[in-house]
């Protein structure tokens, strides 16, 4: 299962990061990504994530970030919700230079239901707001990824990225949270969005809690989303969020199983 490890990222909170698990992060081996909330940003000092950035990267091990999303409105309506956005969204940026992330998941939090007729103003903001990070993505050599959560169909998500040619932004899909709220079939995401594809989020539940199983006990399709991602030569960054620890170990077992990797 080692062998599997070296090749993906592990969901790991800051806070249990640094208090509890950097000792046996660095001796497995295993490559975060590592997840931030207001009560982290708030919290910690320069110096403590620093510390920790250091001997991540001393180890020789790969990071990616997962931004904040608990309460965040990227495309909000109201100015000044998107302005307190866009605040704690910097707070992550200002981090990139220690860890040096491949990429940064961000929430683009479309939900059909919330912009009711405001779908054309969500994406005129969230084409403004991803425009500023974007250009500090691209200064500091890493990725926004733009992960797929409520939204029923790429539809919108589409549109959001076909703003941008950039490769320092691409779409993150989500396994579990496609099975959870999508309504359109895998096929119809991987024609729309396969080709921006840069990151795949990796857990599973059986299509009506978004319950962050291991991967292959549910009942999301992984082998067919594989075929399709082999069959189109992506390379994505693979994330694993297991939320409990004999979650993640579970899942290596049954990633191995399945031969997802192939």
């Amino acid at each position: 299962m080692h062998e599997i490890l070296r090749d993906v990222q592990v969901h790991i909170p800051f806070h249990i990061l640094q208090k509890r698990l950097l000792p046996r992060v660095i001796k497995e081996g295993i490559n975060p990504e590592i997840s931030f909330n207001y009560a982290t940003l708030d919290h910690y000092r320069k110096e403590d994530y620093a510390e920790i950035a250091d001997k991540l990267l001393d180890a020789g091990l790969r990071v990616t970030f997962h931004a904040p999303f608990m309460d965040l409105r990227p495309g909000a309506v109201d100015p000044e919700i998107r302005r307190i956005t866009m605040d704690r969204l910097q707070q992550v940026f200002a981090l990139v230079p220690y860890f040096r992330p491949l990429s940064v998941v961000c929430h683009p939090s479309f939900d059909r239901r919330y912009y009711v007729s405001s779908e054309h103003t969500w994406l005129e903001n969230s084409i403004k707001t991803w425009r500023h990070f974007l250009t500090q993505a691209r200064e500091m050599n890493t990725v926004i990824a733009l992960e797929n959560v409520y939204e029923t169909d790429p539809h919108h998500l589409g549109l959001l990225l076909d703003a941008y040619t950039s490769p320092h932004i691409c779409f993150c899909f989500d396994t579990g949270h496609y099975n959870v709220f999508s309504t359109a079939p895998l096929e119809e995401w991987m024609e729309r969005l396969g080709s921006r594809i840069g990151q795949i989020h990796i857990h599973d539940n059986n299509g009506t809690l978004d319950e962050h199983l291991p991967a292959g006990e549910g009942n999301f399709p992984f082998r067919n989303l594989f075929n399709m991602i082999r069959k189109r030569r992506l390379k994505p960054i693979v994330t694993l969020e297991a939320h409990r620890e004999e979650h993640l170990w579970r899942m290596l077992e049954n990633i191995k199983s399945m031969n997802l990797f192939g």
